[in-house]
């Protein structure tokens, strides 16, 4: 079984029995003041895997599945020996890098909470983008565009977001997930970079 449909499965019963079960949503969430002052150190994790509804759900579902088998897949062909552990890492580094900032910004803030998968989500994305940066990505459904330009466009919003606050929505995790998924891959086989710079210039049209 891929790591990418046991992720999927968990996500989704986890997921579920939060929406019917507050109290085991609201002590797995990302309450940056328990886990600086309280130790709950679990949360960093558990709050990727639990989700604010079930259309906050669905959004985040649909693209693991559109992204994550693939990029598993490139995973082990690159990595034949470890690229399932290497995936595995990719995906839960992801949720533990992108919580990081809220951690320090919001140490000290009893009443700020995060959930959510998006960090993850974003840190796969923005893998797929090195592996195939002419990829279209669906904006809503609807728009595409290769990601090699809405990644960029997606960074620029993010922090922007971030820097303006207000929305209720953790733009730091998305954009510190994506910058992850990144450098990771990089970092796993730097070749990969020379390989992106290659494909970008060389497009499929």
């Amino acid at each position: 079984m891929s790591f990418t449909l046991i992720i999927l499965l968990v996500t989704v019963a986890t997921s579920i029995f939060g929406f019917i079960n507050p109290t085991f949503q609201s002590k797995g969430m990302l309450n940056p003041y328990m886990v600086h002052h309280r130790k709950e150190y679990w949360r960093l994790l558990t709050s990727g895997f639990l989700h604010a509804g079930f259309f906050h759900l669905l959004i985040n579902m649909m693209v693991l599945i559109g992204f994550g088998a693939m990029v598993e897949m490139y995973y082990i062909d690159v990595f034949p020996q470890n690229g399932k552990i290497y995936f595995a890492i990719l995906y839960l580094g992801g949720i533990l890098v992108a919580n990081a900032p809220s951690l320090n910004k919001h140490k000290n803030n009893v009443y700020y909470n995060s959930l959510g998968a998006s960090g993850a989500i974003a840190a796969v994305l923005f893998a797929s983008i090195l592996f195939d940066p002419w990829q279209k990505i669906y904006i809503f459904g609807v728009l595409p565009l290769p990601g090699v330009i809405l990644g960029p466009l997606y960074l620029f919003f993010e922090y922007t977001m971030s820097k303006r606050g207000g929305t209720n929505i953790n733009h730091d995790a998305h954009f510190f997930g994506a910058i992850f998924g990144l450098l990771y891959t990089i970092i796993l086989d730097p070749t990969i970079l020379k390989y992106f710079i290659n494909v970008l210039m060389n497009p499929p049209f």
